[in-house]
């Protein structure tokens, strides 16, 4: 079964790749978020469901380069100003778009 993942709605100061990515169920997702602001320190990721609002998918601050939850994994390469999220074994439920966000 095909996944469909979105990327969310860009801004001037933050920007995501891919735009649109389908994978197949069971395989890993990537999503990649670059900033200008080096004075960000609170990186979130987004999940936002058809019909539905943005829910909080998880989050990391810039004290820190990763942080995994269950199959989810972000990374955080501050210097470059670089931002990732990765999905592993991807299932039906986790389709969707997805943003990041910096504060």
């Amino acid at each position: 079964m095909s996944l469909s993942f979105q990327a969310g709605v860009r801004s001037q100061e933050v920007s995501q790749s891919p735009r649109s990515l389908t994978v197949q169920e069971g395989e890993r997702v990537s999503m990649n978020c670059t900033y200008q602001n080096s004075a960000f320190n609170y990186f979130p990721w987004y999940k936002q469901e058809p019909g539905k609002g943005p829910e909080l998918l998880m989050d990391i601050r810039s004290n820190r380069n990763k942080k995994e939850n269950k199959r989810v994994t972000i990374l955080l390469n501050k210097r470059d100003r670089h931002l990732s999220l990765h999905i592993t074994n991807a299932q039906t439920g986790d389709s969707g778009a997805y943003f990041c966000a910096g504060s």
